[in-house]
């Protein structure tokens, strides 16, 4: 009879999880929808901050801290929503982190001068860097194994593509409305994202028992805060100045000691025990190097069409528009190419087209067409767009559900990290390298030279017939000559950081051999399936007949799927 039973019930089950696994993409597009207001705000306002600093009066360094404070505030929260997911349900942090998020877009829209915009700024942070990590954990609790790859891509449209778009939104609203508008554009998409979450999410179970981690907490804080102020800070304060030194030694005694009590403490706050799982680790690393990489694009590009060409901010945006479009179509198709060829070998193809269409911005002059720059920039983002949503799903998708709301804070603060650490690299590479040929031109440039000296005597004449006097004019044109040198070094040395940016794709590319499927034994297939919280190589089996759980007594264990 129990028999009888189980195969009665087993036609209902197999209906129940069908319904399931149609039933995921309604409540995606609530976290999608939250996804996009939190990553599209801090791009906004990064656009924003010229304009922010003259309309307060402050210098530029003060007002760098509506994006710092912002950062550090959301950065140091991320490994906190594991534990905040487990005790309280992922469906009401989410929703609170929304809610949180969109007050403080009211608050910072309202702010009255530049102390109150930073704090307004820091609340949003607070609340709204639970919103990246959770949204990934109750994706992935939420979303069939199989089909996590096309949910990951429509996912990333909202997660990748925010940062993309926001300088050309960013810089309309600049040029032709207040600046107040830009936090409170926020506030209708987080209303929308808010009561999506409610109307659409389940709650997780909870553990009301579960103990908070206070040492881990206090540890991650002063690790990541410090790391991360140290690295967007270094260049203005100078690396060597006591208090960027100061602070790498706090990030550093506070890492030695957040790695003695997370592996020893019974509930770690952050459960690094789950790097033992090489393809995890293997992806979480792949994905922060591709991180840095496309930070190349994101960070220098806009210097070199604003600083050195001297466009504006809605033209600079509108320029890198076809990039972001190419990478939103991408990331929804990533997930089919993924299942279609295996993640290997569609990664190693996309990273080294990034490699090569970074390595080729290196070429960047005064006078560059601005149709080789978009088309270059469309290929690149193609190539983002293609293998970011598979190698983080990839990783994630090896470790079992139980485990989500640990891993996703991991994933999610390392990237963070690897992203500042770029900028920090990029920077510092770009003002040195602009200091050198700055000296460069001068020496090709001495006070003797016949063209200097001409082009000085022509301009002279000009400001002459004017109206100016000679002595005036003179020094005007010594200083329009001194100001040609500066751009045609800071050309330079942005091509230089270009040609540096491209590495870090091309190191991924070998590491990518570490997410290879491994041979399985021929009489573990089950249990391997099992444990394994998904396929090893990210991506779904072609049916689910084909999956090892389902094979029966007797039955040829399938091949492992092709990478």
């Amino acid at each position: 009879m129990p028999d009888e039973s189980q195969k009665a019930q087993a036609p209902a089950a197999n209906g129940e999880a069908e319904k399931k696994e149609h039933n995921f993409w309604l409540p995606l597009i609530a976290i999608i929808m939250a996804t996009f207001v939190s990553v599209l705000s801090s791009s906004l306002a990064n656009v924003a901050l010229p304009k922010l600093a003259s309309v307060f009066g402050v210098p530029t360094t003060t007002i760098q801290w509506v994006s710092t404070g912002f950062m550090l505030a959301s950065a140091v929260v991320i490994p906190m929503s594991g534990f905040l997911v487990g005790r309280f349900g992922s469906k009401r942090i989410l929703m609170m982190s929304v809610i949180g998020f969109t007050v403080g877009s009211v608050l910072c829209g309202m702010a009255w001068n530049d102390s109150s915009l930073i704090a307004f700024r820091i609340f949003q942070g607070l609340t709204g860097g639970f919103i990246m990590p959770v949204g990934m954990a109750v994706m992935y609790s939420i979303v069939p194994r199989e089909q996590i790859g096309s949910a990951m891509g429509v996912w990333g449209v909202a997660a990748m593509v925010a940062p993309a778009l926001g300088p050309t939104l960013g810089g309309y609203i600049v040029e032709y409305f207040s600046w107040r508008l830009l936090f409170f554009v926020n506030v209708p998409i987080g209303v929308l994202a808010a009561i999506l979450c409610f109307a659409l999410l389940r709650e997780s179970p909870t553990n009301k028992s579960l103990k908070f981690d206070i040492p881990g907490a206090v540890l991650s804080i002063l690790f990541f805060g410090s790391l991360l102020l140290a690295l967007s800070k270094g260049q203005t304060e100078g690396w060597g100045s006591l208090y960027i030194v100061s602070l790498f030694y706090v990030a550093g005694v506070s890492l030695a000691l957040l790695l003695w009590v997370e592996l020893t403490v019974e509930v770690p706050l952050l459960k690094l025990k789950l790097f033992t799982n090489i393809r995890f680790s293997s992806s979480t690393l792949i994905a922060g190097l591709l991180m840095m990489a496309m930070m190349g694009g994101t960070y220098l590009m806009p210097i070199y069409l604003q600083n050195a060409l001297g466009m504006t901010a809605l033209d600079s945006g509108i320029l890198l528009l076809p990039q972001s479009i190419a990478m939103a179509l991408m990331m929804p198709i990533s997930g089919k190419l993924t299942q279609k060829f295996g993640l290997v070998p569609l990664a190693i193809i996309s990273l080294a087209v990034l490699g090569v269409t970074t390595y080729e911005l290196h070429r960047l002059t005064g006078d560059t067409s601005h149709l080789w720059i978009n088309v270059l920039l469309t290929i690149r983002g193609t190539a983002i767009g293609a293998c970011m949503m598979p190698i983080t799903s990839s990783g994630l998708g090896s470790i079992p559900k139980k485990d989500i709301n640990d891993a996703s804070p991991l994933s999610n603060v390392f990237r963070q990290v690897m992203a500042t650490m770029g900028i920090a690299i990029l920077t510092t590479i770009m003002s040195g390298r602009q200091t050198f040929h700055n000296v460069r031109i001068a020496e090709n440039v001495p006070a003797t030279s016949e063209p200097a000296n001409q082009l000085i005597s022509q301009l002279t004449g000009l400001l002459v017939q004017g109206g100016i006097d000679t002595a005036t004019a003179t020094g005007s044109a010594t200083t329009t000559l001194a100001g040609l040198m500066a751009k045609e070094s800071l050309i330079r040395a942005i091509a230089d950081t270009f040609f540096v940016s491209s590495i870090p794709a091309f190191i991924c590319i070998p590491l990518m051999f570490l997410l290879l499927n491994r041979k399985k034994a021929a009489d573990q297939p089950a249990q391997q399936g099992a444990s394994g919280g998904g396929s090893e190589s990210g991506q779904a089996p072609a049916s689910a007949s084909q999956t090892p759980s389902s094979q029966g007594p007797g039955m040829k264990a399938p091949e492992p799927v092709k990478v």
